[in-house]
């Protein structure tokens, strides 16, 4: 096998002659067939009747039907790879009505295994009549699309960097940028990258934890810069199919069933001492700004006893979950 030819796109860039072939063909098949029928009624020698027969009957039933074989139509955004006796011929990619090599075949390995198939559909009749079952025969698509298509694969479970078992699923946005490759280099570039995606999302995913407390990568709080991994690792992977990844997104996160209640429960605990922490440092602030206001603005006299019973009770209502119950003391503390 030739490897520089699979590796490399080769563009047909032709004219859309399709419609003028198309015109003059048609045109040469009718004064075939016009000069086959008078040759039977015209008194010519025999011998050049013959010729005329012979060669009007090559060209109106074989030559011409042949040709029409040739005409290709090319969408926008469509590519039609062609092989010729088995080599690669040629790439169409450039939308219009073209004449090619009518012995050329088109291939898409993509749509190969799917076959020909045959859709019923059932027509009811308005006079009571039974109904008549129609068949619509559905050929595999010879052409390869060159939009931009989208990949959602089935979420897979997949450890994190520690080792807890998490629930993932992603997006991956992608088309095909060289045709040559993706045919000839792979069997099915469409399982293929499907597989290569898998792949790739258990290399990155176990990189990283499912949640970070401190200003580590994590995949809850860094999908971003994890999904941006994710399109690079697959890039390189999917390069040989000659496709391009445009985009990669995670649609979906979670810890796995079984030690989704554990984590749940490890979040809240998590969620509760942060936010004590928070109110803590904010009753101690509380309590520093006003034993200074206190004693600037010598408001009342307080020894070291007293301030710390302060401290006790203003620590005890700022951080209390319930409202705190005032009692008055009349007497003196001692």
């Amino acid at each position: 096998m030739n490897d520089s030819v699979y590796s490399q796109e080769k563009v047909l860039n032709r004219k859309a002659n399709g419609m003028a072939v198309l015109i003059m063909n048609s045109l040469l098949i009718l004064l075939s067939i016009f000069f086959f029928v008078s040759a039977f009624a015209w008194d010519i020698p025999l011998v050049l009747r013959v010729l005329l027969l012979i060669v009007t009957a090559i060209y109106g039933f074989v030559v011409g039907p042949i040709l029409f074989g040739g005409l290709k139509v090319i969408k926008p955004n469509e590519a039609l790879v062609l092989t010729l006796f088995g080599k690669y011929y040629g790439t169409l990619k450039h939308d219009g009505f073209y004449f090619v090599n009518p012995f050329v075949t088109a291939i898409n390995p993509a749509t190969a295994s799917e076959g020909t198939t045959m859709t019923p559909k059932t027509e009811a009749k308005s006079d009571g009549a039974k109904a008549v079952t129609s068949y619509s025969i559905q050929l595999p698509k010879k052409k390869i699309s060159l939009k931009a298509m989208t990949l959602n694969n089935d979420r897979q479970k997949i450890n994190d960097a520690l080792g807890n078992p998490i629930i993932i699923g992603v997006v991956v946005i992608w088309k095909v940028v060289d045709t040559a490759k993706a045919v000839f280099n792979v069997d099915n570039y469409v399982d293929y990258l499907s597989i290569q995606c898998d792949s790739a999302l258990r290399n990155v995913v176990r990189l990283f934890p499912y949640d970070s407390e401190d200003d580590e990568k994590s995949l809850r709080g860094s999908s971003t810069e994890v999904a941006h991994d994710l399109m690079e690792e697959l890039q390189s992977k999917v390069e040989v199919a000659g496709l391009e990844i445009v985009e990669a997104r995670i649609t979906h996160l979670s810890y796995a069933p079984e030690i989704a209640a554990a984590m749940l429960q490890r979040q809240q605990a998590s969620a509760i001492i942060a936010a004590r922490q928070k109110i803590v440092e904010g009753a101690v602030g509380m309590v520093e700004m006003a034993l200074e206001q206190l004693s600037r603005n010598n408001v009342v006299e307080l020894d070291e006893e007293r301030k710390a019973a302060m401290v006790s009770n203003l620590l005890v209502v700022l951080c209390g979950n319930r409202d705190a119950q005032p009692i008055v003391n009349s007497g003196s503390i001692y």
